[in-house]
């Protein structure tokens, strides 16, 4: 028995070959991974996975060949690539009924749903996070969480912000520290953190990893692959971890939300959230901000940037993230 790279960009047969397996085992082929390999008993393909970034993904073992250790060296595999291109800290989605197996591999739980376990392995961790998060922490009891991804951070965002802190003690403002948006993280968070500055009882705070996005959502395992069940159920484990182990040490009691007029994704997302958290935290949706006729969002202000519409931005967002879209035009 032998590892060999699969690669499926340029395989057709190898493709077909590690998608039938993935769905024998009642996975779905995920098209967003970098790194794929089988373990090949001569030809036949008797167990698999993957890497996206840092996350193990579309791990499966031949039924018949449960007893041969492959899973441990499927995962060690892995490991010593993700190793190899400077990571050592990595994330796992799996099924309920699989976590006991990871877990003697190692990997830690950080939440649980009914349909996923989120698991970890490495340093900085989750318990790492959530002492970043108690030095941050104030005395008030009557807070208010808000998570965004700004990109750009606009006059929308600043209405929700402004509006939570008229009612909270406190408002924990957490920025996505996810690496996949027009401008980067540092970018994000630093523009956030100015547009806020009068704000007195608003602390800006990076999510890290520890808040779910689409781009890190193990879809692979969801036999009904409508956007509608991936966001419900992405939503679910997000909410759990967020209500579970988030809002208790920050003692968050209000989720401040937009509302989303154009997204259905999003609205399910937030009817989702409001299931799970029940009456704590409370779940508020509020309208968008309109300049005239205008709903403000940071999709318009993208789509203005690529129309090289500058005076039309410039109502849209604060000053110093006008600068920063100034910026950018003129590199």
């Amino acid at each position: 028995m032998d590892i060999r790279r699969i690669w499926l960009d340029r395989d057709g047969v190898g493709k077909q070959q590690w998608s039938d397996f993935l769905m024998k085992a009642d996975l779905i082929p995920d098209d967003q991974l970098d790194f794929t390999i089988g373990i090949y008993d001569q030809e036949k393909l008797i167990g698999t996975g993957s890497l996206f970034q840092n996350i193990l993904k579309c791990i499966a073992i031949d039924s018949s060949y449960q007893n041969e250790n492959l899973l441990s060296r499927i995962v060690q595999a892995l490991r010593e690539r993700l190793q190899e291109i400077g990571y050592h800290h990595y994330f796992l989605y799996t099924k309920p009924k699989t976590s006991k197996l990871f877990r003697s591999l190692g990997f830690t739980e950080i939440t649980a749903t009914t349909e996923l376990v989120f698991m970890e392995q490495g340093f900085p961790d989750f318990e790492d996070y959530l002492t970043e998060l108690k030095k941050h922490r104030t005395k008030t009891k009557d807070n208010a969480a808000i998570v965004m991804n700004a990109n750009p951070f606009t006059k929308g965002h600043l209405y929700l912000v402004t509006e939570a802190a008229k009612t909270a003690e406190t408002v924990y403002l957490f920025v996505l520290s996810e690496e996949r948006s027009l401008f980067n993280a540092k970018t994000r968070f630093n523009l956030v953190k100015e547009g806020v500055s009068h704000l007195s009882n608003v602390v800006v705070l990076p999510t890290r990893e520890y808040m779910v996005s689409s781009a890190t959502f193990p879809s692979y395992f969801l036999k009904d692959q409508a956007k509608a069940s991936i966001a419900q159920v992405q939503a679910v484990l997000d909410a759990t971890l967020f209500k579970e182990k988030i809002a208790s040490i920050l003692s968050i009691t209000t989720r401040f939300v937009g509302e989303e007029p154009f997204s259905e994704v999003t609205k399910i997302y937030n009817q989702a959230m409001k299931k799970t958290f029940g009456s704590q935290p409370n779940l508020v949706i509020l309208p968008r901000k309109q300049i005239g006729e205008e709903v403000v969002s940071a999709t318009k202000v993208r789509a203005l940037m690529e129309q090289g519409n500058y005076t039309a931005i410039k109502p849209l967002v604060p000053p110093k993230t006008f600068e920063e879209i100034i910026k950018q035009k003129n590199k």
